[in-house]
Parts: structure tokens; sequence; C-alpha cells
């Protein structure tokens, strides 16, 4: 590093380290800042299920899939209902394909194409993962690629808690606060604030988004807001800040990632009196409110043997099995007894369940997706809903640069993930399967990119 400081510092250990990574290949020196040193299995990437978006990209083409940014750009408006910001949500979705090219070229991380099922509200199968379909993974090899750069320096446990500005508004330094409470200023002319969102901040969770304020939290312990206080000092504006990702199939024995693969391949949600309650393939996120307001809060996944042999790919599922969350049972009247449902009313949906996978029956609730008639033995796990991460905060332009409320960039000032404003619109509905780690990771790639076109450096 230069005794001016490194040319860039970013904020955060999650996708933030793809900026990392991209401006070390540009010739860039980049200073890590991470508040937690067990960053790699415990912040909101590691804790991800790894589905990367990449629309376009040649593992579609070499499986034969027709797809598009424009096309990935309509699922997430049809899926927004027209709400998310159209703007950026091009941007990402022009950036999906080369992005995850890139990380499997210059980072060798080992993508693959999931072909298995599709995620609601996606077109065309264009997610991408590593193997195992957890985060951690590919954090890992995040983090062992940073390891290996000689550009990059990481600062763990440190927390970067103020940028600062000259009087031309433009970033000049940052404040990093150690673990004893001593403060170094660092000088910089570029930040990238990568410290995702507010879920862990329980006032700012009942301001925003007050109908999962119930619900379980299932994320990093520092993301308590802080780019977002960062940036509001220094003029920034920000949006979307009612919007989340949930999650409705947290194993309430294991607190592990049951599993949505678990319901697109056929199981559904009983609630605690033995019924479903809607249709369970509109999404993960959306649904995750709508078990909030069941009685009692927590309902049970009904798989069979089929599905869950499909799941074991999944770390997640994995983990939430050999916790011995999953009961098994011969038929309806055995699994009432294993969860203590009402016999009649388990008895009934499976017998409904079955004539709608048979198409002998339409589904009331609308479901047209039963990949196959469930069949004993059963398998059912206890679930409640989760607040997984914020989707709303910084207004960034197609370059990751943060706006101020007039439209104006902050010099220098990049945000990232949670940190920035996302493209899933309002609430929770509008979440499709890969939007919290685009942006995570594709604004971070966009913010290295930009920094050798700019007059920055």
């Amino acid at each position: 590093m230069s005794e001016d400081g490194p040319d860039l510092v970013v904020a955060g250990a999650g996708g933030g380290l793809v900026a990392a990574l991209r401006a070390a290949q540009l010739g860039l020196d980049v200073l890590v800042v991470e508040a937690s040193t067990h960053f790699k299995r415990g912040n909101n990437t590691a804790m991800s299920t790894a589905m990367i978006p990449g629309a376009g990209s040649r593992w579609q083409r070499e499986a034969g899939i027709e797809d598009s940014p424009q096309q990935f750009l309509d699922d997430v408006l049809r899926k927004t209902k027209g709400s998310a910001d159209l703007r950026l949500a091009s941007t990402l979705a022009d950036v999906s394909a080369p992005l995850v090219e890139w990380l499997a070229d210059h980072v060798e991380l080992p993508l693959t194409l999931v072909t298995d099922f599709a995620y609601p509200g996606h077109s065309q199968l264009r997610c991408h993962t590593v193997e195992g379909r957890h985060g951690s993974a590919m954090l890992e090899h995040l983090a062992r690629a940073v390891a290996d750069e000689p550009r990059i320096d990481m600062l763990t446990p440190a927390r970067l808690t103020d940028v600062s500005v000259d009087t031309a508004g433009a970033v000049d330094g940052v404040s990093i606060t150690m673990p004893d409470g001593s403060v170094d200023v660092v000088p910089t002319r570029a930040v990238l604030l990568a410290t995702n969102g507010y879920g862990a901040n329980a006032d700012m969770v009942a301001q925003y988004v007050p109908e999962i304020s119930a619900a379980r939290y299932h994320g990093s312990e520092h993301s308590n807001g802080d780019a977002l206080a960062i940036g509001r000092r220094l003029g920034a504006d920000s949006a979307y800040l009612d919007a989340y990702q949930g999650h409705a199939a947290l194993s309430k024995q294991a607190t592990t990632l049951v599993g949505w693969a678990t319901v697109m391949h056929g199981g559904v949600v009983l609630d605690s009196t033995g019924r479903r309650f809607g249709d369970e393939t509109t999404g993960y996120s959306e649904y995750a409110a709508t078990l909030a307001a069941r009685p009692g809060s927590e309902g049970w996944v009904v798989i069979d043997r089929e599905i869950y042999d499909s799941c074991l790919s999944f770390k997640d599922f994995q983990q939430t099995v050999d916790s011995g969350a999953a009961v098994w049972a011969d038929d309806a009247e055995s699994l009432a007894a294993a969860t203590g449902l009402p016999p009649a009313a388990v008895a009934e949906e499976l017998v409904a369940v079955e004539s709608y996978a048979r198409g002998e029956a339409s589904d009331p609730f609308g479901r047209n997706s039963f990949e196959h008639p469930l069949a004993g033995p059963y398998a059912a796990i206890k679930i409640v809903p989760a607040l997984f991460h914020t989707q709303g905060g910084l207004v960034v332009d197609e370059n990751a640069r943060v706006l101020r409320t007039d439209g104006s960039a902050i010099t220098g000032l990049f945000a990232s993930g949670g940190a920035a404003m996302g493209i899933s619109g309002h609430g929770a509905a509008g979440y499709l399967a890969g939007n919290g780690l685009l942006p995570a990771l594709g604004l971070a790639y966009l913010a290295a990119s930009s920094l050798r076109s700019t007059a920055l450096l």
C-alpha cells in the first residue's frame, strides 16, 4: 500500500470480496475491513444457498437453454409487479452472465447450472451455484483467492464506522474502529460499503418491515444498518427500505434452512391446524409472512422419500436432517401422530393434494405445479418463518456509485448488496432466488470495474 492509503477500502467481507478481487485484477491496492473473525460462516453471503443468476451464460448455452438479460429483466418486473428500479434491474441483468463467467475464469469458482428444478418466478433455469449449494463454500473460495492476492490486505476484526469527505464532497478517508475502541484513520479516495442491510437491527426492522418483525432473524449479527447511517450522514438518498427476503422454511428444531426445493419438487406446507393455506410455489420469501400470520406462526413441510432424496444435494437440507428434525411416517394417520396435527385434517389434505397432482381436481389456492403425487413413507419437518436479510438501502447508479437526494453522485462512495437498494421492489413478494447475491456480487464487481474509468485513480 502507498503512503496515500489503499486505492479502495471495502467494508464487509461477503460479496465485497468480489470488488477486492476485481480491483486487484485491475492493478489497484485494496484494504478489506471486516467486523467478524467468523465471517466465512457467519455473514449473509456465507449463509446463502449460493444461487447466482446468470442470464445468457455459457452453461445455459451448453444446456441448450435460451435466455437473455431482457428475459431476466422481464421476470424481475413481473415478480415485483413493475415496482423494481428499472435502471438497476436492467444493469444487473446485463452483468449477470459476465459476472458468473468471470467468477469461474478469474477466481476459478467451480460453478454449475442448477437444472433439477426451477425457482419460483424464474422463467428459465439461470441460477448457478457451487457443490453443496451453500454460500459458505463459495465464500471460502473467495477468501482463499483474496489471501493469495498480494494487492489485497484484510483487517479483521475491525469495523468501518465513518467515511470522510473533502471540501468538494469527495471521499478522502475512513475511520476504522478496533475491538479495543481505538480508531484508525486511513486515507483513501474510494470506499465500497458492503456491510449488508439492517436485518439485525430490531428497531429498524419494526419500523420498516413490521409484518416480519416477530419472525426469527437468520442472518449476520453485524447487519445493523451501518452503511445506511454512514451514507445518510453524507447526504445519500435511500430507497426500498420496506423490501426484504423472508423464508418460510427454517427448521424450528435445528435453526437450519429446510429449503424450498422441498416444495418445488412437490412438497406441501401444513399449518398447526393440519391444513394447507396457500400456493406454496408463489415463493419462499413472501410465504414467510403468510406462515407468520397462521396460528402459532409455525407449520410443517411434508415431503416423501423421492423429494427427500432429491434435496440431499443441498448442504442446508442435509444439516437439517442430520439434526434429527425430520420425522417419518408410513401413512396419514401415523404422520398426524408424529407431528401432533389433527388426524382428519392431515388425511384430507394428503388425499386432496394427490388429486391435484394427478390432475383430477384443481387446487383452490391456484397451485398448478405438483411434481408428482406424494406417497408414503412421508417425512415432515417443523418450520418457522424467518427474516434473512433486508433488500433496501442507499440509492446507487449503474456503477454502484452512491447518489445524493438531488441525484448527484458522492465521488468515491459505492455500495453493494444489502447496503444498497435492491431489485426486489417493495415488501417480500418481489424476491427472486439470487436477488440477494446478484446485487452483492454484481454491484461489487461493477464498483471495482468503474474505478479505472473514473478520475478517482
